[in-house]
């Protein structure tokens, strides 16, 4: 048994709870916790929709194929395969899409307009609506490429692609899409925002909180909290402050870093 795991195994004995669960989350390397998450977003009872939106639609392709072969060696069981057999439906399908890992690179200057338009034909301007159009380019095209598509669906249309997406499809698939859409426009912003809805109103999403900031901890802290107070006129930290308490508030103060006043 690994020296690791035998702290972590001490760690669990000792500690309780959220904290604990925290402890053991920053103990973890960051491609097998994502594995992990999704492992219990899978295997738990019922299937954690959040959480496979949120590593699925915000995570790198580079990333994404990590994710499936550390999976593969950790579990001896396909990703994509355990997703399809959880999932149904155009969101199983989506997922499947961002499983692909096969973002193309870069603005494709000759599609922005003929994707704009589809994207359109496919929605708003369709009795009904063409899910897969929507799967097909938000699941394929670039961020970057993303962003141009939608300031183009803006002129065609005069909606914000969010507000389409919110008329024409429900559920799942609806949240997957907007997830995407969100990480198009802004990984920092998309969970700046998450961030917020785990905290506010009544009762906090912990798994939620504990999950961002234990992932993003060293990746884009610095820009969640930069996007966090340009949307929510109060900073990250105060947030944490005011929602949690004990040593696991400590911790997630520690995780964000400063106040940003």
């Amino acid at each position: 048994m690994s020296q690791e795991s035998d702290l972590v195994d001490n760690l669990k004995s000792e500690l309780g709870g959220k904290f604990e669960s925290l402890i053991v989350a920053l103990m973890t390397p960051p491609i097998m916790y994502d594995v992990t998450c999704l492992r219990d977003a899978i295997k738990g009872a019922g299937t954690d929709e959040k959480g496979l939106i949120e590593i699925l639609a915000s995570r790198l392709p580079n990333e994404v194929n990590e994710i499936k072969s550390l999976y593969k060696r950790e579990h001896n069981d396909d990703l994509e395969e355990d997703v399809t057999g959880d999932t149904g439906g155009h969101f199983g399908r989506m997922l499947v899409v961002l499983l692909q890992a096969s973002r193309q690179q870069g603005i494709q200057e000759d599609l922005i307009q003929s994707d704009a338009q589809a994207l359109l034909a496919a929605g708003e301007q369709k009795y009904g609506t063409d899910e897969g159009q929507f799967i097909t380019i938000l699941g394929n095209r670039s961020n970057a490429h993303l962003r141009r598509v939608f300031e183009e669906y803006r002129k065609l249309s005069g909606y914000e692609i969010e507000e389409s997406i919110q008329r024409e499809t429900s559920g799942t698939l609806q949240e997957v899409l907007l997830a995407v859409v969100k990480c198009a426009r802004s990984v920092p912003g998309y969970f700046a925002e998450s961030l917020y809805n785990s905290m506010k109103g009544a009762g906090t999403d912990d798994q939620n909180l504990i999950r961002i900031m234990v992932s993003r901890s060293e990746v884009d802290m610095m820009d969640i909290r930069t996007e966090f107070r340009k949307r929510f006129a109060t900073s990250l930290h105060k947030t944490i402050q005011g929602d949690t308490s004990g040593d696991y508030r400590k911790a997630l103060q520690l995780l964000c870093g400063g106040d940003d006043a």
